[in-house]
This record gives structure tokens, sequence and C-alpha cells, in this order.
């Protein structure tokens, strides 16, 4: 009996013929579309550039203009970024007369100098007390001004005020810890900027005189540099708000001072408000405040003469030789240098000046005055002489800053007339350059040596010495004698802090210059130094540096784990987290730098006790992104595993992994993955004909995948991956296991949630759905029936599953569905399928075009039409008019392409599909346009000369 035929049959060789593009032979003669670019860098007036240079290739033709350049008359805004941000190209078109001036003036401090709020966070955190401190606090009460109209009235009021400050009107505070001081002093910096804010221009100079004075006092000594670091930055506050104050009454017409401008440029009023500031200052009495306040405001000289700065700098300088405290003094200095490399680092002789009177004061440092205070406070020299640290490393590193050799030498050389002074001599080595020290390392380890041990410890200078030499080399043939020399002071250390503060430092140098030999002796010393007591838990932070520093140089992960004191290194990280952090450190490096993939035993071991210790940390509390961070260096590391054709070894090292990673998602994903690329680099090898042996290894690693897929929590995991594996399975001829794949995936599309979590958020399943089942068709094309299930049964189980699946009421993803399942019903009626896989037969080979088995496939597809119109009538409601349109158009475009148009009920079907697309408004005149335009094309190609009748009866409605 004849049967309607709803697929039309499909010649794919020749449809693919067709629609391929013309290819037409090209000549392009020079002309390239990537070549001939001019790069033209826009120069403007505000970067004082003359010319224009043009990086250009040399292919570039000069007729291409560059459209970008062209629209925006050559100047483009990245270039104006680059060239502002570029400071070598700005330095090498610059004028001049810029060069000129910058010669004389400019600042010529690079990013090569460490700024001094690089060096706070430190100070604070070094310099603590637990002991209570004092401040003395103003009561800040703002009196009521008399009218009075004489200037000298106002003048007198002022100075009154001064006076009242410095006499009776201050409360002491007592008993403050040094968060209470801390705190007190943030008050006072805000009181500063409050009182500045609301013009009380003589309180907000009382408070600075007042924060000032603090630096006087040193009952507290151990705390002197952090309360130095607090105070100055009130100071630098004040010295900015004045400068700002001064530079905003320069403006004139709205026009502000250039950067470098000359004292002409400022007027008068700038003037006299600029010399009354430093009137006030003069008029303070006492000698600390003077010179801190009128320090912080030195950038002020600039509005005066050209000369002022460089005439204020020694007479400061000579200022700070009546304080009388070494301490106190030497602080004051490092402000003086910190103001002085602000405003005009060009002036390095008041800088050397400076440190020269520093040397001459040194011998203060060891007399009574100082010594007697040292015992009331209970403070013992070694530490009160790295209190002048800070300050001495700053004042050097100021001098030493881009300072010729001559100049370090002659430091040096001073020093040891000082008689090798260990504190001095530490701060040469922390300031000075790197290279410079390196290079003559023979010569500090002699002047260490040479140094009294009493006052500065000495494995401080040769920690002082290693920081050095891990950022510059010293001369090839001394570096044996450098390690030994250090090596000798440092194990002799008995106080285990101080012993591994130093070792870190030298593990670095023993790893830039020596080979394994020789950083196995230095682990091993210190795993000897630090294990007695249990030391190592006090030294978590140096340790993981040493491992850090031993893997940054050896990254060879089979010389790594041949130094034999490694692992047992490792065992010291006895706290959980830490020994987390620390495998992680070494799984980055191992992912980094393992360009091949490895089998060798000795790191295949060693990196699954690594991967199993950072995987038996995660509990119930570990944090998501951890987890993942986590799962991501464990499976870089199987990635790399490989035991090239020895599969079997590699399929039981996947089971391994798998009993020690089971907690882990992401990696079980991931085994899955490997293990099905293992099944088809099988299949490659054998070319597609296993043999017994082979076929048995491909579907253990089946059953390897089946058994772990359902293990794993998230939905579309698994039934990606029941999909995925299901290819491998058929890819491999393994047709049963195949089934058995393709089956738990249609079983487990009725659980999929109506929402789910992606990226942290909820969102809707029905799209992740629709990709899957239109992945899933495309599989089952080629999937051949089971001789004992009927015809289809895969589709017709899957098709079941998705007419009980509950969908959402707005949703019309059911019926693209339902569209796509008509797809692939008209693919499985051709002679020939588009696609197989090899030595695999499809249903077209099994049937072999059985009326029967078409039959079935009409049926089918009969009942999915009927499904889809019933839900198109359910959409006559105004509300889904538009939604009824676009479903309407998206089953004609269907039909049009898979259906065979000679069939009258489908002819027909189309006809209505086309008018209700267009009924109610909603259809795009031009997509129907270019619909129709289409069917008349298709209609001239021959066997389509039936769609010439189709397009007369295919009516296109105006939208009104």
């Amino acid at each position: 009996s004849c049967f309607l035929r709803h697929a039309r049959s499909r010649n794919y060789v020749s449809e693919s013929e067709v629609c391929k593009l013309e290819s037409v032979p090209l000549d392009f003669g020079d002309y390239h579309p990537l070549k001939p670019i001019t790069v033209t860098e826009s120069k403007t007036k505000k970067m004082n550039r003359k010319g224009s240079t043009s990086s250009t290739s040399s292919s570039s033709s000069s007729s291409m203009l560059d459209p970008l350049s062209s629209v925006l008359d050559g100047t483009d805004p990245l270039s104006l970024f680059a060239a502002a941000a570029d400071p070598v190209t700005t330095t090498a078109t610059m004028d001049s007369t810029r060069k000129k001036r910058d010669k004389d003036d400019s600042p010529a401090v690079g990013s090569d100098f460490e700024p001094w709020s690089s060096k706070r966070g430190e100070i604070l955190a070094r310099y603590t007390t637990t002991e209570k401190l004092s401040i003395v606090s103003g009561s800040f009460s703002r009196k009521v001004a008399t009218t009075g109209s004489a200037v000298s009235e106002k003048v007198r009021t002022r100075l009154e005020e001064l006076d009242d400050l410095e006499e009776g009107s201050q409360k002491e505070l007592l008993n403050l810890t040094q968060q209470d001081y801390m705190s007190r002093i943030e008050e006072l910096n805000q009181s500063l900027k409050d009182a500045w804010s609301s013009d009380q221009k003589v309180k907000a100079l009382k408070i600075v005189i007042q924060c000032s004075k603090l630096l006087s006092d040193t009952t507290v000594i151990q705390f002197y540099p952090s309360k130095f670091v607090l105070i100055t930055d009130i100071l630098d506050t004040f010295g900015k708000l004045v400068y700002e104050r001064i530079q905003s009454m320069c403006v004139d017409n709205r026009v502000s001072l250039p950067d470098n401008f000359s004292p002409e440029c400022v007027n008068d009023t700038a003037k006299e408000t600029c010399l009354n500031w430093f009137f006030k200052i003069a008029s303070i009495r006492e000698l600390i405040p003077r010179f801190y306040v009128e320090a912080a405001i030195l950038k002020c000289n600039k509005f005066l003469s050209k000369t002022g700065i460089s005439e204020c700098l020694p007479r400061l300088t000579s200022m700070i030789r009546g304080i009388g405290d070494p301490l106190v003094a030497v602080y004051a200095r490092a402000y003086l240098c910190r103001v002085g490399m602000e405003v005009a680092p060009q002036l390095k002789e008041s800088l050397n000046k400076n440190f020269f009177d520093f040397l001459l004061t040194f011998k203060q440092i060891h007399g009574d005055t100082v010594q007697n205070q040292l015992v009331v406070q209970c403070v013992e020299i070694p530490l009160y002489l790295t209190l002048y640290s800070p300050a001495i490393d700053w004042i050097l590193q100021c001098i030493a800053y881009r300072a010729p050799e001559v100049l370090l030498t002659e430091m040096m050389e001073r020093c040891k007339k000082l008689g090798n002074n260990a504190l001095l001599l530490n701060s040469v080595m922390s300031a000075f350059r790197a290279e410079f020290i390196a290079a003559r390392s023979m010569d500090f380890i002699g002047m260490i040596k040479e140094c009294d041990e009493s006052g500065f410890p000495k494995h401080l200078l040769f920690r002082s010495l290693g920081l050095n030499l891990a950022l510059a080399d010293p001369p090839e043939n001394d570096c044996l004698q450098i390690l030994n020399e250090a090596w000798k002071v440092i194990t002799k250390l008995k106080n285990p802090q101080d012993y591994i503060n130093c070792a870190e430092v030298w593990v670095e140098y023993t790893c830039r210059h020596f080979t394994k030999r020789e950083v196995n002796t230095v682990l091993a010393d210190v795993i000897k130094h630090m294990t007695p007591d249990r030391a190592f838990e006090d030294a978590y932070p140096q340790l993981q540096s040493i491992i850090q520093k031993v893997i940054t140089y050896i990254y060879d992960f089979s010389l790594l784990f041949s130094v034999e004191k490694f692992l047992p290194f490792l065992d010291m990280f006895q706290k959980e987290s830490v020994r987390v952090e620390v495998c992680k450190c070494i799984m980055e490096s191992f992912i980094k730098h393992q360009q091949e993939s490895t089998k060798d035993p000795v790191i295949l071991n060693a990196l699954l006790h690594i991967c199993k210790t950072m995987h038996d940390s995660v509990n119930a509390l570990t944090l998501e992104d951890e987890k993942r961070m986590l799962a991501a260096l464990i499976n870089g590391f199987i990635k790399m595993v490989s035991f090239g054709r020895d599969f079997e070894q590699q399929l039981s090292f996947y089971v391994e992994a798998r009993s020690t990673f089971c907690n882990l998602e992401p990696v079980l994903v991931q085994l899955i993955h490997s293990v099905n690329q293992l099944a088809m680099e099988t299949r490659k090898v054998m070319k597609g004909n296993h043999s017994r042996k082979t076929a048995a290894f491909v579907r253990a690693c089946v059953a390897f995948c089946f058994i772990t897929i359902p293990s794993l929590s998230s939905i579309f995991t698994r039934l990606n991956l029941y999909l995925h594996s299901g290819q491998v399975a058929l890819a491999n001829q393994c047709l049963s296991q195949a089934d058995a794949f393709f089956k738990a995936a249609v079983s487990l599309v009725p659980e999929v949630p109506k929402m789910i979590s992606v990226d942290g958020k909820m969102r809707p399943s029905d799209a992740f759905l629709l990709e899957f089942l239109c992945n899933f068709f495309s599989t089952l094309l080629v999937v051949p029936d089971h001789p004992e299930q009927g015809v289809l049964f895969l589709v017709r189980g899957l098709l079941n599953v998705i007419q009980d699946y509950t969908w959402e009421d707005n949703s019309d993803d059911k019926i693209r569905i339902y569209t796509n399942v008509l797809h692939l019903l008209s693919a499985m009626t051709q002679e020939a399928y588009i696609y197989h896989v090899d030595k695999v037969d499809s249903n077209d080979t099994l049937y072999g075009g059985d009326s029967k088995f078409l039959a079935e496939i009409n049926k089918l597809c009969e009942t999915v039409i009927a499904q889809i119109l019933d839900h198109l009538k359910t959409l006559g409601k105004e509300e889904t008019l538009k939604r009824q349109s676009q479903l309407a158009l998206y089953f004609f475009n269907t039909i049009l392409a898979h259906g065979d148009l000679r069939n009258n009920k489908l002819n027909q079907l189309s006809v209505n599909l086309w008018n209700l697309a267009q009924k109610h408004g909603f259809a795009d005149t031009k997509t129907m346009v270019k619909t129709l335009e289409y069917i008349k094309r298709r209609s001239n190609q021959p066997e389509m000369s039936h769609f010439t009748d189709l397009a007369l009866r295919l009516p296109l409605q105006s939208r009104t």
C-alpha cells in the first residue's frame, strides 16, 4: 500500500557542491589587507612635541590611508595615552629647552627609587611595644576674637594663642596602649584637616607643633621609629595643605601655575602669605617643633626665590646639631632627607653633609647619657641599635641613589675608620646598589669579621649581605668561599628564629650558584636546626619562603625530587593550612615548568602524595573557589602523566587517581575525559580494527566511565558525559555499551530540575536541555537499532520522556525540540545517511530503505506534527499571538528544508503555517520577503518545479 512520504529524499553530495562558494582567482599584486597600514603616532601641542614619527612597516605603501587616523585628524586617543604613559617616548621627543630645564631642577627621582611609603608598613609592624604611652593633648578651644580693627591686635591675638599652646592649655593623657596612641594620633591628623577646612589656620599650626613636640620624647624608646612614622604623616599633610593653599592664591584668570614655575610668576599676596607662614614658624621657641614644621613646608620656598630651598637645606642641617639625643637627631636627619629628595633631589651635597654630620656625632651613641637611659628603660644595646636602622637606611638610600662608585667607596672607608661599626655597615649594605655590594662581597665579609660583636649581631650583617647576593652575582671565583664563610656563622646560631631568618636568605644564593648537592646540604642543616622542640612551628613563613626559592631555581622535577632532603623538609609543615599552601606552590610550579608528559615513578609518587595532601584538606567548610583551584592543580598533574604505549598502566593510574581524589568532582570529570581519550588512542593505534586484547581493554575503559559518571552531582555534567562516553563506545564498536550510555541519558532527562546553578546564580534549565537534546539527536541518527528492542527504540524512549517532562507554561522549548526531532526523522529516511561511524552499520545499511521501517518513521512524523499543531492552537490567545507567529514560521522553515512538498497534505500545511505567521501582523515583513524570494530561486532547480506553484499560494500581507 502506498503511504504518504513526509521527508524529501536528499542527495547530500550534490547539495554540498551547490552550496560551495564559487572560487575566483584573485590577483593581489602588492595589495594585502593586513600589509600596508601606516601607524602614525599623533603629536599634540600639549606634549611639547615637534614633528611626528611614523613607525611604518617595511612593506607599507604611502598611498594607503589608515581609515581611523583620517577620521581622527591625526589625534588618535590611544597614541595620546601611550605617549602620556611612556616616559621613554616622552623623553626622547622633548625639545631642547625642556631638556635644559630638566637638567637644572626636574625631579631626578625615578621609579627605581624605593619611596618612603613602601617602608611605612614594615616599620609600624616591626617597632611595637606593650608598654603604656603618654601624649600631650591641647584643649584647642577656639577663643572669640576681640573686635579690634588694628592689624597689630590680630597679630598679638595669634601670637598669644601660640604661646597659650606652649604654656598652659595642654593636658597629658597617660597610660595609653599602643593602639590607643595610634588612634589618638589619627584623631589629631583628622583635627588638622578639619581645622584647615574650617579656616582655623592657627589651630592647625598648633596641632602640628604639638605633634612635633612628641618627637622629642623617648620614654618608650623601642616605639620611637613607629611614632616617627605616625607623626611625620601629620607633618606631610600640613606641608601639602600649606603648599596647595599658597598655590591656589596664584591662580590668575582660572589659569593655575605650571609645574616648573619661577618665583616671578607668583603674585604678591601669595608671597606675603608664604612669608607669613615662615615667620610664624620662626617664632616657635622649641628647636624640635621649629625644625620639623619648617622642614614640612620646605617646598613653599619655591614661591619666594629660586635659591630658597638650596639656602634652607644647609641651615636646617646645621640646626639638627642642636638636638642632644642621637636617636631623635638621626630621625630628624632622615626627615630632612625625605623632604629634600621630594623637593630638590639634585641638591645631593646637603644630603651628604647631613650624613657626614651624623658620622661625626656617632660616638654619642655609646656615651653615658644614652647608656643611663637604656638602663632605666631596661633596653639592651643590640635592640637599641636596631632602632637606628630605618633612619640610617633611608639617609643612605637617598645618598646612594644614582651615586657614583667613588662616593660609595668613600662611605666604605668612613665605616672602616669608625672601627667597622656593625650598625653602619648593615645600613650601607641595605642602602647601596646590590651590584656594588656583590662585587665587593669578600671585602664586606672581611669587615663583618672585624666588627664588634657586642652591639649589633653579626648574623644580621650576613643576612643583609645575603639579600644583596640574591639580587646580584659576586665574582665567580669567590662564590664558594662566600657561602662557606657565611654558613660557618649561620650554622652556629643557637636561636632558631635568628637561624631561620638568615638561612632563608642564603638558600636563594645557594640555589642560584650551586648544584643539588649543596642545596641538599643546606636543607639538611635547616631540618637539623628547626626540628628540636618543634621550632619549625614558629617559622612557617620562612620555611615556606625556602620552598618557594628552591622550586623557583630547581624546576626540573626529576632533579628536585632527587634532592634527598626535599620531602623530609616538607614534613616540617605540620599545620594543615600551611602544608596545603606549600603543596599548591609546588603543583603550580610543576604545571608551569613541566613541558613534557612524564612517567618517572619518583615524580609520580611524590606528586601523588602532594596532590593527596591537597585533596584530603577538603571538608564541608571548604569554599567552592578553593575546591576549584585545588581541582585545577590536580587536573594539571593528571594531564601531564603519560605511560606512552603502555595503555594498561595508564588506565591503572587513572583507577588509582579515582580512588585517591573521589571528593573533587572536576577531577572525576577530568578522569572520565582522560579514559575516553585513552580508548580513542587505542582505536587510533589499531586503525579501528580491534584485536581481542584491545577490544577487552576498550570495554574496560568504557566500564570505568559507566561506573564513575553516576557519582557526579551536576546533572548536565552527567548527561553530557553519558552522551560523550556513548559516542566513544560507539566509535570503538562497543554497541551494547553505547546503548547502555544512551539509555542512562534518556532515563536521566526527567530528573533535570527547572532551575540550575550557573556560576553561583540560579538560571532556568530549558536552554541547556534544548542544547543537550539537539546534540543527542545528532548522535541517535547513526546509532543502529537493537535486534531485540524494536524500531527506533531509543528515539521513541526519548520522545516519551520529552512528552512527560513538565515544561514551563511560557516556554516553547518543547515544540522547538519536536521540530528538531523532525529534522532527525527526515535524515533517517534517506537511502544513505549524511555521516556514519567507521565500522558501525547504521540503520540505512541495516534496513536498506525497507518500506515497513519508512512507514514507522512516517507514523512518528505524523504524531510529532500533531503535537506541534496542538501547541500552536493553544497560543491563539491575544497575549501569546507573537509566540504563535514565530513558531509557525519556524515550523514552516523546517517543512521547507526537510519536507517533501509534493505531498498535498504537507503542501497545504505549509501554506496554512505561512498565513498563520502573518495573520495578526507580528511577522517581520523583511524576513517574509526574503523567504519568498528563496522559494522562487529554489523553484528553478531540477526536481523543484513544484515550488513554483507553492510560491503562488503564499501571499505577502501588509502590516495593516
